[in-house]
């Protein structure tokens, strides 16, 4: 018996996905996909997800999760999907649509979906709308592309690969100097010596041992629930779990009376959730001169000196005839690349980049890490990425992997 038809639908950040999912699940016509028409579909989803979790909370009623005690928003994200994908294969729909439906997944947990899904799409239609190229199946017939609200088919496989593959990316000139660097003496920045967490009599953390230096790059990796948070917050200060440990941030022992403020003022953080907070009409220019001052906004007359390294950092991303449009209307790729520079004003000892791909195009995730590279290179500041995905571009000279086990995740070093 012949397999169905799978198709693929690349989106980007401006892509407008809502309506043509409406569309499909309502039986309008779409130019491309007539084979559709007529047909039940159903909606793989963050979104739907996000749906069946406001019900419980509001109503108290369970469906995806009927079967068992547990409530959706304790589940991992693994474990959502899973009931989610369940739930929707007994209503035995004639194609499925799957969007972005690797997103938030470690890496083992995506390789199961990917051989779950495989297994679908040989017997029922699928129709991929996905932002990373990584992510279409290789069962795929049929090719397209989302602008906007246009839906554009290609004739071959080849065509459409051939026009959306991307190469290396780079910046032209250096990144900036701070006008006064965030100065530490010691070279090592963090150091873990036989580190263990337990939360409720659980286990999350083991024997952790982990030493990042002065200007190291390092890839902080592992599956959902492994502990990357719990590590993260003990370097922040923002997990007591590190008091009466061996672990030494800038020199000083953990509970030896140091401050929190202290600690953030060397390091650097971004995660895309840190962007919105900044709802308010703040030009690229202030933002970029905010993180100087570490607020959310920016409430001091700047100097011209905070203007002029504010300009050239916009200069280096290609934003500088944006320097007075407002944050708020960027696209989420732009976003990333000044929250980045704000992260980096000061050239921080350390900098953390907690999924700052996450819910990117391919573009976009390439344009960031090009930018991240760069900063590594060009920079004393240590960088601790953290991805679930491994980032075909990024160029880290470590990875530092968890590896659950009954007694808590393991750490391994592994030189690239």
């Amino acid at each position: 018996m012949k397999p169905p038809k799978s198709y693929a639908i690349l989106t980007q950040n401006s892509s407008n996905t809502k309506p043509l999912i409406h569309s499909l699940l309502n039986n309008r016509p779409i130019d491309g996909l007539e084979a559709l028409q007529g047909l039940n579909g159903v909606l793989f989803s963050r979104s739907e997800i996000n749906r069946y979790m406001d019900e419980e909370d509001r109503h108290d009623i369970k469906v995806l999760t009927k079967e068992t005690d547990q409530s959706l928003k304790t589940m991992s994200s693994g474990e959502q999907k899973k009931a989610l994908l369940n739930h929707l294969l007994q209503q035995d729909p004639d194609f499925m649509v799957l969007e972005n439906p690797f997103d938030n997944l470690d890496v083992a947990t995506q390789a199961k979906l990917k051989e779950q899904l495989l297994k679908i799409a040989s017997h029922k239609i699928v129709v991929q709308l996905v932002s990373r190229l990584d992510d279409i199946l290789p069962i795929t017939t049929d090719f397209f592309k989302l602008d906007g609200d246009k839906l554009h088919p290609y004739n071959s496989p080849d065509d459409f690969w051939n026009e959306n593959k991307t190469g290396a990316i780079t910046f032209n000139g250096t990144i900036p100097p701070a006008l006064s660097p965030v100065k530490t003496e010691v070279t090592e920045l963090v150091k873990f010596k036989k580190v263990s967490v337990s939360f409720d009599g659980r286990p999350v953390l083991d024997q952790i041992d982990w030493t990042i230096k002065k200007g190291e790059f390092w890839q902080l990796m592992g599956p959902n629930g492994s502990g990357k948070s719990t590590l993260l917050s003990m370097i922040t200060g923002d997990n007591h779990k590190g008091y009466g440990q061996d672990l030494t941030i800038f020199g000083q022992k953990k509970g030896s009376g140091e401050s929190v403020w202290d600690l953030k003022q060397k390091i650097g953080y971004f995660t895309p959730a840190i962007t919105d907070k900044f709802t308010g009409y703040h030009s690229l220019e202030n933002m970029i001169i905010s993180g100087l001052h570490d607020s959310i906004g920016l409430y001091v007359q700047p100097t011209d000196s905070e203007k002029n390294l504010a300009n050239q950092w916009l200069k280096l991303l290609n934003l500088e005839d944006k320097k007075d449009d407002h944050f708020r209307d960027l696209s989420a790729g732009d976003k990333r690349l000044v929250m980045m520079a704000r992260a980096m004003v000061k050239h921080p000892p350390l900098l953390i980049l907690d999924e700052p791909t996450a819910g990117l195009d391919d573009p976009s995730s390439n344009l960031f890490v090009a930018l991240v590279n760069k900063v590594a290179n060009e920079s004393d500041t240590a960088i601790i990425f953290v991805s679930h995905r491994k980032e075909p571009q990024l160029n880290p000279e470590y990875i530092y992997e968890l590896l659950p086990s009954e007694t808590g995740s393991k750490g391994i070093k592994i030189t690239t």
